[in-house]
């Protein structure tokens, strides 16, 4: 009998287990390669599994994809630190961070493109919210770790904020969290 790496989901829905399971084996192959490039943390915070009864336990998976993140992230700083020294590096990871402070703070409701009024997206005030709170993050300091940004859900409403939009900026905060570690 082979052990599972995660707790099973029982009879909620979970995480496909095969996918997850050649997904950490991609994983590990590329960072025991010890190559920047052949896995990026991106990589690693857009995987999506399909959800099935019996699956491995989502929270479960999701904090170890986080470690594994950190972790890929952790490299690509440390690499891009010996490639474009600690002056470019800090330049280019802060004009990141004024791209999306200076998205952030646009009106509340004007933050994001809306859908259309028959079709669902984020729901603004939700959105709004995180978004006053990263941008505190990002303008003074406020605490906020990588993981709530990771943990973040908003519910959906007819004529809500795009949520590619609203996904990508929430990509782009982590990154930064994630590149001044």
């Amino acid at each position: 009998m082979t052990s599972s790496p995660f707790p099973e989901s029982g009879r909620a829905k979970g995480y496909e287990k095969r996918a997850v399971d050649v997904f950490l084996a991609r994983a590990r192959e590329a960072f025991e390669a010890d190559e920047v490039g052949t896995m990026r943390s991106s990589e690693v915070r857009s995987v999506a599994f399909p959800l099935v009864r019996g699956g491995y336990a989502v929270t479960a998976v999701d904090a170890a994809l986080g470690r594994i993140e950190d972790t890929f992230a952790a490299r690509e700083r440390e690499h891009a630190l010996s490639r474009l020294g600690a002056r470019a590096w800090v330049a280019e990871t802060r004009d990141t961070a004024q791209v999306v402070l200076d998205r952030l703070r646009r009106p509340r409701g004007a933050r994001f493109e809306r859908v259309g009024m028959l079709r669902y997206g984020y729901r603004v005030d939700e959105v709004d919210v995180v978004a006053d709170r990263v941008a505190r993050y990002l303008a003074a300091g406020d605490p906020v770790t990588p993981e709530q940004v990771r943990a973040v859900a908003f519910r959906l409403q007819r004529g809500g904020y795009r949520e590619t939009q609203v996904d990508a900026v929430l990509d782009s905060v982590v990154e930064v969290m994630l590149a001044v570690g």
